[in-house]
C-alpha cells in the first residue's frame, strides 16, 4: 500500500484527524504524520520513510502478534506494552495492516469518549 492510500484508509474513519506534532522535536530530520481520533493518537509513521507504522494493540495480543509475524515488534517511540511496530516491507499483508489499524482506532476511541 502507498503512503497516500494508507493515509485515506486512516482517514476513512469517522472523527480522525491529522497532525505533524513533533516537527519542533525533529529539527527538520523526519516528519511525522499522527492520526488522532477524540484527540488521542492511534497510528503514526514517518511521511518520509514509509516503511514503518506505529499503532495501539491491546496488551494481551500484542505477545502473540509479535511471535507469529516479524514484521510485528517493538513501537518505534511508544509504550511496548500498548504499542506496536509493523514493519510495511515484511510478512503483514494489507488485509492484516488495515485489520490492525482499525483495531488501533476502536481501542482509542472506545477508551478515550469525548467529553
Amino acid at each position: 500500500m502507498d503512503i497516500e492510500t494508507f493515509r485515506e484508509f486512516c482517514l476513512s474513519f469517522p472523527d480522525v484527524m491529522e497532525d505533524t506534532p513533533f516537527q519542533k522535536f525533529s529539527h527538520g530530520r523526519f516528519t511525522i504524520l499522527v492520526f488522532y481520533v477524540n484527540g488521542h493518537m492511534f497510528c503514526y509513521f514517518n511521511i518520509d520513510d514509509f516503511t514503518n507504522v506505529t499503532l495501539k494493540n491491546k496488551p494481551e495480543t500484542i505477545i502473540d502478534l509479535t511471535e507469529r509475524y516479524r514484521g510485528i515488534g517493538k513501537p518505534f517511540n511508544g509504550d511496548a506494552r500498548y504499542w506496536i511496530n509493523v514493519r510495511l516491507d515484511a510478512d503483514v499483508d494489507e488485509a492484516l495492516l488495515k485489520e490492525l489499524v482499525r483495531q488501533s482506532y476502536e481501542i482509542v476511541r472506545a477508551g478515550k469518549k469525548a467529553k
